[in-house]
């Protein structure tokens, strides 16, 4: 019995293109969609693509939230520091003042 003459892709029966078999598509590749999809497909496909970014831009908004609120409260925590300090200072120049008076 004979086999019929079947080519490889190793092997091509002829390296003539044009006599090659038109190849099939693999059962992995899925046919694009048509044209006339509907509009809620292709808008739904595109908001599945854009999730990663809008997900990375929520992230960072947060990430910018937290950095401002914690720059808010150093400088509130500076600000009454500066504000103990002015005080102190003050009390001992009213201090000195009384010791200067009382002598």
């Amino acid at each position: 019995m004979k086999r019929p003459a079947v080519g490889t892709i190793d092997r091509p029966l002829t390296h003539d293109p044009k006599k090659q078999a038109p190849m099939s598509p693999s059962v992995t590749e899925r046919p694009a969609p048509p044209s006339d999809a509907p509009a809620e497909r292709q808008n739904r496909n595109l908001e599945m693509q854009l999730m990663p970014e809008a997900l990375a831009r929520a992230h960072m908004q947060e990430r910018l939230y937290e950095a401002e609120h914690e720059r808010t409260a150093l400088r509130v925590l500076r600000a009454r520091r500066l504000q103990r300090r002015a005080e102190r200072a003050s009390l001992r120049a009213r201090r000195a003042l009384a010791m200067a008076v009382m002598q």
